[in-house]
C-alpha cells in the first residue's frame, strides 16, 4: 500500500543555513521543515531578504546546509560528493531562473518558437516543442523528477508572464514533473498546488492555491 511517505519527493528535515564573516553571523535558514510531494507544483514566496532562494539552493543541493537533513527520491544529499551531486542534478533535476533572454517584442510562446526555427525545425514543428515547454528549459534529454524556478517571471511583463505559467504548469500536468518555483508573483502562485510562505528564514505558513491539482492534497 503506497503511503504519504512513498509520495514525498524532497524532505528538508529541521534545515538551517547560517553564513559567517568573522563576527557576523546570518541565520538565513533557522530549523526549516519541508516535504514536496511527487507530481505538485509548489510556490515559495515571502520579502525580500527572507531565504527563499537559500531554501532553494540548499534543498536541490546546490548549496550544502549547516545542520539538518534533506532528501531527495530518498537519497540524503549530505552523503554524496560535490561530483556525486552535480551528476545527480544533471540526472534528475532542471532548473528554471530569471528569463533574462528573452526578446521584448517577442511573446514568450514565441521566444520558445524562435531558436527552433532558426535551427531548421519547421514551423509546425516549433510550435508543438515550444508548447511542451520541454524545448524552452532544456528538459528534452534529460526527463528530471524535479524542477526549481527561482523568479522565472521576474522581468516578464503580464503578457509573457502568464505564458510562461502555462508552459510551467503542463510541465507539471502533462509531465508529471515536479515544480519547486521561489516567486514574488500572485499570479504565478495562485497557478499552484500549495504556497509556502516564508519569513526570517522559516516557514511562516503553508495554504492550498487554487492549480488544478490542488483537489488532490
Amino acid at each position: 500500500m503506497t503511503t504519504i511517505e512513498d509520495c514525498v519527493i524532497v524532505d528538508a528535515s529541521d534545515v538551517w543555513k547560517i553564513y559567517q564573516t568573522g563576527q557576523l553571523k546570518v541565520e538565513a535558514l533557522r530549523g526549516l521543515n519541508l516535504k514536496v510531494k511527487k507530481g505538485e507544483m509548489l510556490a515559495v514566496m515571502g520579502p525580500s531578504g527572507c531565504g527563499k532562494t537559500t531554501l532553494l539552493n540548499c534543498v536541490s543541493g546546490l548549496d550544502d546546509v549547516t545542520k539538518g537533513k534533506v532528501t531527495i527520491e530518498g537519497i540524503d544529499l549530505a552523503t554524496m560528493s560535490d561530483d556525486q551531486k552535480a551528476q545527480f542534478r544533471a540526472r534528475r533535476m532542471g532548473f528554471i531562473f530569471q528569463a533574462y533572454n528573452l526578446l521584448p517584442v517577442l511573446t514568450a510562446q514565441e521566444n520558445v518558437e524562435l531558436p527552433l526555427l532558426l535551427a531548421g525545425v519547421s514551423e509546425s514543428e516549433a510550435k508543438t516543442g515550444a508548447r511542451s515547454a520541454l524545448k524552452m528549459v532544456g528538459l528534452e534529454d534529460n526527463k528530471p523528477a524535479i524542477v526549481w524556478g527561482d523568479e522565472p517571471t521576474g522581468n516578464l511583463d503580464s503578457e509573457n508572464s502568464e505564458e510562461i505559467v502555462r508552459l510551467l504548469r503542463s510541465l507539471n500536468r502533462d509531465y508529471g514533473l515536479t515544480l519547486v518555483v521561489v516567486t514574488h508573483d500572485q499570479h504565478v502562485a495562485q497557478e499552484t498546488d500549495r504556497i509556502v510562505l516564508m519569513r526570517n528564514g522559516q516557514i511562516e505558513r503553508q495554504i492550498n492555491a487554487s492549480g488544478p491539482n490542488h483537489s488532490k492534497d
